[in-house]
């Protein structure tokens, strides 16, 4: 966890919402100068905070509306924090809540040096983030489809599909009113093929402009991550865009724990427990999955991390052993983008 502990001469807390926000900015002293409700707009925040601008800062909690408030504080030269949702406990303990209190909180956590901060994603990289991110849930809605047709197979028990329907050529063999019978079962079907087919077109479409955009902001990085075995163009602009800049991470361990590869202690009197969902939580869902789906990728190609996957299965089980293959392609990823070096799996494994 890391806080923002500069020094300013006036901190604004900002509880933002759709529609609205609520203000609370503090002087050097502690002393409440500003507390108040606004519609969420660009120009009455200008207006609000306009007599306090020399030496502030905003700091607001990591929700889905913050790009604006983030990128207004950025063209105006105002100094802005992101505060960690998941770390921002205090602003949720409390016996009563409500966006006055929360306001008042986030002011003080920010002028107290006790602000958890996030990430602020710069703009212009951040809109081709969230397209890839986009992307992945369309995979994943083709991927409910494809099941759904699987599982009304299995209902009425008819026999199993003699090809993969994930290939559009078996998907046009297939004789859906033959098949199914019912008229309600088989334009159940035919909606769900139309719809794989509409993703599959629009997929492709993304994944053209994505690798066209990659090639333009780090052709570099690019072609380095896809140098990992088992990393495509798919998990390549995962880890490149998730990643983004490598320097932020001041060293591996604090990279993999970014990438949920970590398994963190919880300690009390000397005791130790197993740690909380919510930990679980912290970090980076998309690189966890990369690696995971890495790892896998490269076990098929590489004989040494075959015959090294079969030693330690012996000594942790097959699942751990995962986790720990996972940990060690992070880090190899790690040096490799500091480094600006190609993948060196005998490192990567260690000798």
């Amino acid at each position: 966890m890391r806080f923002y502990d500069q020094s300013h001469k006036f901190y604004c807390g900002v509880d933002l919402h759709a529609r609205s926000m609520y203000l609370c900015i503090r002087g050097e002293g502690g002393a409440v100068v500003l507390h108040q409700n606004f519609v969420a707009d660009a120009n009455t925040f200008l207006e609000a905070v306009a007599p306090f601008r020399d030496g502030l800062v905003v700091g607001c909690e990591c929700m889905f509306a913050w790009y604006w408030v983030a990128d207004l504080c950025a063209e105006h030269q105002i100094d802005f924090v992101l505060g960690h949702a998941l770390y921002l406990k205090a602003i949720h303990g409390g016996k009563s809540k409500n966006d006055k209190l929360d306001a008042d909180k986030l002011s003080a956590l920010l002028r107290g040096g006790n602000f958890p901060i996030a990430y602020v994603y710069p703009k212009g990289l951040r809109e081709t983030r969230d397209l890839l991110r986009r992307r992945s849930f369309f995979v994943r809605q083709r991927a409910l489809l494809f099941a759904h047709i699987q599982n009304t197979n299995s209902q009425y028990n008819l026999p199993v599909f003699g090809k993969k329907l994930v290939y559009a050529a078996n998907r046009e063999e297939l004789d859906v009113a033959k098949r199914f019978a019912d008229p309600s079962v088989r334009l159940s079907i035919e909606t769900d093929l139309a719809l794989i087919d509409s993703f599959d077109e629009r997929i492709a479409q993304l994944e053209l402009y994505l690798e066209r955009h990659a090639k333009v902001d780090d052709p570099n990085a690019f072609a380095r991550l896809k140098s990992i075995p088992g990393v495509g163009k798919t998990l390549g602009l995962v880890l490149l865009y998730e990643i983004h800049d490598i320097t932020r991470f001041p060293s591996a361990g604090s990279f993999l724990s970014y990438c949920r590869l970590v398994r963190c202690k919880h300690e009390s009197a000397g005791k130790s427990k197993k740690g909380t969902a919510s930990a679980k939580k912290i970090g980076n869902g998309h690189l966890r999955w990369a690696f995971g789906e890495a790892v896998c990728l490269w076990l098929r190609q590489s004989d040494r991390a075959k015959a090294w996957m079969k030693r330690r299965e012996k000594k942790s089980g097959k699942a751990k052993a995962m986790g720990i293959l996972a940990a060690k392609l992070a880090r190899a990823t790690y040096h490799l983008l500091r480094k600006k070096q190609v993948f060196d799996e005998t490192k990567a494994l260690g000798g």
